[in-house]
């Protein structure tokens, strides 16, 4: 007789198969995560690629699901803001200027499917943006004199419209081939060939000339105008005064001959003598020498005077012939009227000389 066996399985024959489903998971999960999917980082951007050829534009960070290589791959490239510095550029202006300008680029790729297929993997970009910056520079400042780039006027300079007009043309290219979004384009450095420079400094020396015969010109100019002006104002000045002059005097004539004929009014004699006086006064100067008899005109003035005035009365008269005689000079007045004393003592005592 046969007897039958049966074997009980333990629990640590449960917890094995356990064990090994649980590693064939994580197994088939880690087969899974690298073989189809894709993690794409921030800040990156890119392609997924079947076969070669672009199944899938990548734009933003996340997981994405792909077929395991070789199959399709996954081909990411930085999309945050880049700088490039461009190489130095020689080129020539509208006026036939030499001119050496360096220039930087600020760029980021905008289309990763047109980048992918222009530009790829061999990271040559910089390559293409130089070429357009350099064919852009080329094109813009062939429409421009050297003055829109150097010069002593403000006026003339042009920088802002030259970099903005750079900026447009390789912003466009680079758009249209490459895929790529140029934010800004500005020159950097410029500069002028050795062997140009002493024909700048010329030219500049004759730009500041210029202005300097300019600003005398103008300086001539505003001078003349106001010697002119001055010229007018003291010729009107002069004929004021003239005129101011010449109605003082008429109006000083009036009152000399309203207080002659008063004088004459009130005393015949005393009007006679005193024009007789001035007379006299007028016929001499600084330089006069008299030899006179005292009984001969104008010193028989004296006389005739003395004639019909009282002994006591001399003073009087001397002192009436000081205050007429006021206008003469100091010395000459006292020697006038030291003279006349004499006359009149000579004149009184019966003298003659």
């Amino acid at each position: 007789m046969f007897q039958k066996i049966t074997i009980k399985k333990g629990a640590h024959g449960y917890s094995g198969k356990i064990l090994r489903y649980l590693i064939a998971a994580v197994v088939a999960l880690v087969l899974f995560w690298f073989g189809f999917t894709a993690v794409v980082r921030e800040g990156s951007t890119g392609v997924i690629l079947r076969l070669g050829a672009v199944r899938q534009e990548i734009t933003h960070s996340g997981v994405y699901l792909k077929l395991p290589w070789p199959f399709e791959t996954v081909v990411t490239y930085d999309g945050r803001l880049q700088y490039l510095r461009s190489g130095r550029l020689e080129t020539t202006t509208r006026d036939k200027r030499n001119v050496i300008l360096q220039s930087y680029v600020v760029w980021k790729i905008q289309d990763p499917v047109l980048y992918h297929n222009r530009v790829g993997v061999s990271n040559s970009a910089e390559t293409y943006i130089g070429d357009q910056v350099y064919s852009a520079t080329n094109s813009t400042l062939g429409a421009y004199d050297l003055a829109a780039l150097v010069s002593t006027n403000p006026a003339e300079i042009q920088m802002d419209e030259i970099q903005q007009e750079i900026f447009q043309r390789v912003r466009e290219s680079c758009s249209q081939n490459y895929g790529i979004d140029v934010v800004d384009v500005s020159i950097m450095t410029l500069s002028l060939p050795t062997n140009n420079l002493n024909s700048i400094f010329e030219q500049m020396s004759a730009d500041r000339q210029k202005d300097i015969d300019t600003i005398l010109a103008n300086a001539r100019k505003q001078a003349n105008k106001i010697q002119t002006d001055a010229d007018a104002e003291a010729a009107r000045i002069r004929a004021d005064g003239v005129t101011q002059a010449a109605q003082i005097t008429a109006k000083a004539e009036t009152e000399v001959a309203k207080i002659y004929a008063q004088a004459q009014a009130a005393n015949m004699d005393l009007y006679k003598f005193l024009k007789e006086l001035d007379t006299l006064v007028a016929s001499v100067n600084d330089s006069t020498i008299l030899v006179v008899r005292a009984d001969e005109y104008p010193f028989s003035v004296l006389r005739k005077y003395a004639d019909t005035m009282a002994p006591e009365d001399d003073e009087t008269v001397l002192r009436d012939l000081k205050y007429l005689l006021s206008r003469l000079p100091e010395q000459e007045r006292e020697d006038l009227v030291t003279a006349i004393t004499q006359l009149l003592q000579q004149e009184g005592t019966g003298e003659e000389k």
